[in-house]
C-alpha cells in the first residue's frame, strides 16, 4: 500500500508518497500521488507569488506576451490544479490554497490594466495582447469548481470586479481555434451564477457553432478552420464542452460526450507503454495533460477504456515526466519536454505555460471511491499486441508495436496551415511537417538535418512540406495505410516550381514501413532524398532506412542539436537524382532493437535488408512482396488504390 506524502527533496521535489504496487502494479500511483503531486506544484509555484497573490512571476525567459501577462498565467493555471484538487476532495483544503487565490482574485480586479504589483492585465482582442483571454478560462472554470468555498464567501464587490473583468473575453476577439472555447467557458461559469445574460448566450452559442464546423469524424476536431489536428483535441475542444456539460448535468450537450467516447477509442493508442503521449503537436511542454481526455472521459462516463486502463494511462504519463525531470529540484515545472528543451517552446511559451498541465487534474473529481480510484491497474492498449489503425477523418496511420511499446503516428492529414495562408517554406513548422511522429523521438531542431521528411532538391536547395492534401487510409488484418499529395516549398528562389508535387503512401506491417513517393514535375537537376527517425546511436533504439527502389546513395547525417529525447542524434538518409516523373521506394523501421555497430554508417539498414523477396515497380504502381509470408502490397496511383493480399490469395489472382 501506499505510505503517505513525504518530505519534498531535491530526488522527490513534489513529495510523492512510497509506490502502491498492488493496487497498480504498471505504475505504483494511486489517487494520493496525484493530490501529493497537485500540492506539490502548486508549493513550490506559490513561492513566486506577489505580496497579494494575484500574480505568480516565476522564472525564466518571458513570453511574447510580457510578464504581466505571464504573472496572470501562473496565477490561472496554477488555480485550475488547486481547484480539481479541492473540488475532488469536497471542499477540504488542507493547504488553504483557495484563501490564496481569493485573496490574488481581489488584488487582481482592483485595479486591472494598472502597470502596479498586483493588477492583472485587460483582455484584449488576440491580435492586441490577448493572452489573459487563455487565462480568463482558467480562472473562470476555476471559480465554478469550487463555488461554494470560494465564489459564494466573495465580498460582493469582489465579485463584481470579477466578473468585470471576465466578461471582457466576451467583448475581444479570439484566434480563430480553439480559443473560442475560452469566453465560452467565461460565458458558462457567469451563467452558472445567475449572471448570464443574452451577451454569454452569443458566446456559448458561437462557440458551439463553431465547433460543429470543426467536427471532422471519428471523434476528432480540426482545431480551426484548417487541418491541425493534434493534442488540443483533447485538453481544449473536447474538455471544455464535456466538462462544462458535466458541471451543469446539462444532457443537452450529450453530442459532446458520444465524441469524446469515439475519440479515445484511437486517441488511448497514442501513449507508449513507457507511458509517454505521442510527441506531436504544438504546445508539448503542457505534457501530462495530454491524459486529460482520458480523464474526463472517467469522470464523466464518456468512456471505451476500462476504469484500471484509463488510471494506467493517467498515471503512466504523469510518470512519465517525474521520472525524467520535467519537475525541477525546486519543485517548478519547466519550458521543455523531460528537463528544459527550447525547440519546444513556442513563442507564447513563458515561465507558466507548462501548468496547462493542471489539466490532468480533472481526474480527481472522481472521488477516492470512484472505481477510477479502486479498480487495478490493467494494460495500456499499446501494451497489447500489435496494433495498425488507419484514422481517415484527420488523415492519420497509428501503429504500436508490443514488443517495444513504442508507438508511431504517420502523417498524411494534419498541418499548421489556416485556408487564407499562402505555403512559404518560411512558416515550416517541424511538428506538424514531419512524415512521422513517435513516442520515443522527436523532430530534430531548426539548422539540422529534417527527420522523416521527404524533400526535393533544387538548384541546392530543399523543399519542406506545409499543406498536406489527405488521399485516404484504410487498414486490415496486421496492417494499414495512409496516402497524401503536397507542393513542395522552397526557401529561396521561387516558393514552388510549376507542375512539381509529390505523391506519398505510407503502409506499415508490425514495426515496419513501407514508404512510397511519386515526384511529378522534377525540373533537370533535382535531386531527392528521404529521412527516417533520429535516435542517439547510444540508446537502445534501432533506426533504418532500406532502399527498395529509386534510391542511390546511403548516409547517416548527425543532427548535433539532437531532439527533445536526446541533447544529440543522427538519422538515416537516402537520395538519388530526379526529372519528369519517378517513384522512390524504402523501408523503413524505429524498433526497441539497439544497433549492433553505430560505427558503421550501412549497419543498421541491415535490419531491412531481407524484409522484401520482390518489387516491382512503374511511373503509376508499386508491388512489394514480404518476405515473412509472401503477402504482397500493391499501390496504384492513378486512381490511388492501396491493397494488401496474403499468399494464397495472390496465388489465386
Amino acid at each position: 500500500m501506499s505510505t503517505p506524502s513525504s518530505t519534498p527533496s531535491r530526488s522527490n521535489p513534489l513529495g510523492l508518497p512510497g509506490d502502491d504496487r498492488d493496487l497498480s502494479p504498471y505504475t505504483g500511483y494511486t489517487r494520493a500521488h496525484w493530490e501529493a503531486a497537485a500540492d506539490g506544484l502548486l508549493r513550490a509555484a506559490w513561492r513566486w507569488a506577489t505580496p497579494r497573490g494575484a500574480l505568480l512571476d516565476l522564472p525564466g525567459r518571458p513570453s511574447a506576451s510580457g510578464v504581466r501577462s505571464d504573472g496572470l498565467e501562473g496565477y490561472a493555471r496554477t488555480f485550475l490544479a488547486a481547484a480539481f484538487r479541492v473540488a475532488g476532495a469536497d471542499g477540504k483544503d488542507p493547504h488553504g490554497w483557495l484563501d490564496r487565490y481569493a485573496q490574488g482574485l481581489a488584488a487582481g480586479t482592483r485595479t486591472p490594466g494598472r502597470d502596479d504589483t498586483e493588477s492583472w492585465p485587460l483582455i484584449l482582442d488576440q491580435h492586441l495582447g490577448g493572452q489573459p483571454m487563455v487565462e480568463s478560462a482558467s480562472v473562470a472554470l476555476g471559480l465554478r469548481l469550487t463555488r461554494p468555498w470560494l465564489w459564494d464567501r466573495l465580498d460582493a464587490d469582489v465579485q463584481d470586479r470579477a466578473e468585470e473583468w471576465l466578461r471582457g473575453a466576451l467583448r475581444h476577439v479570439p484566434a480563430p481555434n480553439n480559443w473560442y472555447l475560452f469566453p465560452f467557458t467565461v460565458a458558462g461559469f457567469l451563467e452558472s451564477v445567475g449572471r448570464g445574460d443574452a451577451e454569454t448566450a452569443r458566446a456559448r452559442e458561437r462557440a458551439l457553432a463553431l465547433l460543429e464546423t470543426w467536427y471532422r469524424g471519428q471523434g476528432w476536431y480540426a482545431d480551426g478552420e484548417g487541418r491541425a489536428f493534434d493534442q488540443y483535441n483533447g485538453w481544449a475542444l473536447h474538455l471544455y464542452p464535456v466538462l462544462d456539460a458535466f458541471l451543469a448535468d446539462d444532457n443537452g450537450l450529450a453530442p459532446y460526450g458520444a465524441r469524446l467516447r469515439e475519440h479515445l477509442e484511437s486517441f488511448s493508442l497514442l501513449f507508449g507503454a513507457d507511458g509517454a503521449p505521442l510527441h506531436f503537436g504544438r504546445s508539448l511542454t503542457y505534457r501530462f495533460a495530454a491524459s486529460s481526455a482520458v480523464a474526463l472521459g472517467a469522470v464523466t462516463g464518456h468512456t471505451p477504456l476500462a476504469p484500471g486502463v484509463a488510471r494506467r494511462l493517467l498515471s503512466g504519463s504523469l510518470r512519465y515526466f517525474v521520472d525524467r525531470g520535467s519537475v525541477g529540484p525546486d519543485g517548478l515545472l519547466s519550458v521543455g519536454w523531460h528537463g528544459p528543451h527550447a525547440a519546444t517552446s513556442q513563442s507564447y511559451s513563458g515561465p507558466a505555460s507548462p501548468y496547462w498541465a493542471s489539466k490532468a487534474f480533472v481526474c480527481l473529481l472522481a472521488p477516492a471511491q470512484h472505481p477510477l480510484w479502486t479498480a487495478p491497474e490493467e494494460p495500456a492498449p499499446s501494451e497489447g499486441q500489435d496494433r495498425v489503425l488507419a484514422l481517415p477523418a484527420p488523415g492519420l496511420l497509428v501503429q504500436s508495436t508490443r514488443a517495444d511499446g513504442i508507438v508511431r503516428l504517420h502523417n498524411h492529414g494534419s498541418d499548421h496551415v489556416r485556408p487564407h495562408e499562402g505555403e512559404s517554406a518560411d512558416g515550416n513548422d517541424p511538428l506538424y511537417a514531419r512524415q512521422a511522429y513517435s513516442t520515443r523521438t522527436g523532430p530534430t531542431a531548426a539548422g539540422n538535418t529534417a527527420d522523416n521528411h521527404f524533400c526535393v532538391e533544387v538548384a541546392g536547395v530543399r523543399s519542406v512540406r506545409r499543406r498536406i492534401r489527405p488521399l485516404g487510409a484504410g487498414h486490415g488484418d496486421g496492417w494499414g495505410w495512409a496516402a497524401s499529395w503536397h507542393l513542395p516549398v522552397f526557401a529561396a528562389g521561387p516558393p514552388m516550381v510549376p507542375g512539381l508535387r509529390v505523391e506519398s503512401v505510407t503502409v506499415v506491417r508490425g514495426s515496419r514501413e513501407l514508404r512510397v513517393h511519386r515526384v511529378v514535375g522534377a525540373p533537370p537537376g533535382a535531386r531527392v532524398a528521404q529521412t527516417g527517425w533520429a535516435t542517439d546511436p547510444a540508446e537502445p533504439l534501432l533506426s533504418a532506412l532500406h532502399p527498395l527502389h529509386g534510391w542511390t546513395g546511403q548516409d547517416r547525417p548527425r543532427a548535433p542539436r539532437g531532439t527533445a529525447f536526446t541533447p544529440w542524434a543522427d538519422l538515416p538518409r537516402l537520395t538519388a537524382g530526379a526529372e519528369g516523373t519517378a517513384v522512390y521506394a524504402a523501408l523503413a523501421t524505429l524498433t526497441g532493437e539497439p544497433r549492433s555497430d553505430a560505427s558503421d554508417p550501412s549497419d543498421p539498414s541491415d535490419a531491412l535488408a531481407g524484409a522484401v523477396t520482390a518489387v516491382s515497380v512503374d511511373v503509376d504502381r508499386v508491388e512489394v512482396r514480404w518476405a515473412d509470408d509472401g503477402s504482397v502490397t500493391r499501390i496504384a496511383f492513378e486512381p490511388l488504390t492501396v491493397e494488401h493480399v496474403d499468399a494464397t490469395a495472390d496465388q489465386a489472382d
